[in-house]
């Protein structure tokens, strides 16, 4: 299985510290060594960045360790290939547009049943990952209309993954850029920091940080990831079917939804 890593802030905030204890998950402390991506949103602009190596020894992923790129919403991915070749066409995370907005998926597991429907959107690689994203575009496409409420499009992003679930394993990173879509059927994890800032530390790498010397009392930054990244830490651990919609760093719905077995059959 691969290892998820996002983060949804209320002010542009690096991800330097949560990216480099997950890199070495990436073929050093975990075997997700068969490539890593990860997108950070400026704007309505994307910066992404994919290597087919292991994250852990990536010379691309020592750069972003070390150059503070800042965004309000962040998806990273290191992959155990289970479905597709080890190659760029298939390292997480994915990009389409949909209605003027650069869309960005990130998966972690593997559905045993899973058929794409058709649609506008196909997949340019060989997962059964990116297969998911374009047939999520597709329902959306089809079934919201272009200025479609957050609400509506949530509802539909509902219903599908309740239907994917039933399926196999489907733990899902999506974002817009305006807000953030998590939905979890095994392992998910979040934390919030907030004024009073404190010090962490990594489990996977000796690194410590003071966030109170990196922020301000206004700031709201919260990571959602597979594993709790942090040693001295109290992480929130999703339950299985549950699923949070992520906004400038608070969660604003949410609900546990149990697998539609009518999509297994």
């Amino acid at each position: 299985m691969c290892e998820l890593l996002a983060m949804s802030a209320n002010t542009p905030t690096d991800l330097c510290f949560s990216f480099t204890g997950l890199t070495r998950r990436g073929g050093d402390t975990g075997p997700h060594k068969d490539g890593w991506g990860v997108a950070f949103y400026e704007g309505r602009g994307v910066r992404c960045f994919h290597d087919a190596d292991a994250s852990a020894s990536s010379r691309i992923a020592e750069v972003v360790q070390t150059h503070p790129i800042k965004s309000e919403v962040a998806i990273c991915h290191i992959r155990q290939a289970n479905v597709g070749d080890i190659c760029l066409a298939n390292t997480h995370p994915f990009m389409r547009e949909l209605w003027g907005r650069y869309w960005v998926f990130a998966h972690n597991g593997q559905l045993n049943h899973f058929r794409p429907s058709d649609g506008f959107y196909e997949p340019v690689g060989t997962t059964d990952s990116e297969a998911l994203f374009c047939d999520i575009l597709n329902h959306l496409r089809t079934n919201c209309p272009r200025d479609a409420a957050m609400e509506t499009m949530v509802s539909q992003l509902v219903r599908l993954s309740r239907g994917y679930a039933a399926q196999g394993v489907f733990n899902l990173l999506l974002s817009n850029g305006d807000w953030l879509f998590t939905y979890c059927t095994t392992k998910m994890a979040s934390i919030t920091r907030r004024a009073p800032f404190g010090p962490a530390r990594l489990r996977d790498a000796d690194v410590t940080v003071d966030f109170e010397s990196e922020t301000t009392p206004d700031d709201v930054v919260s990571v959602i990831v597979t594993e709790p990244l942090t040693t001295d830490e109290t992480w929130d651990i999703y339950e299985p079917g549950e699923w949070r919609l992520w906004q400038r760093g608070e969660v604003v719905m949410s609900g546990i939804e149990a697998p539609d077995q009518r999509t297994a059959d």
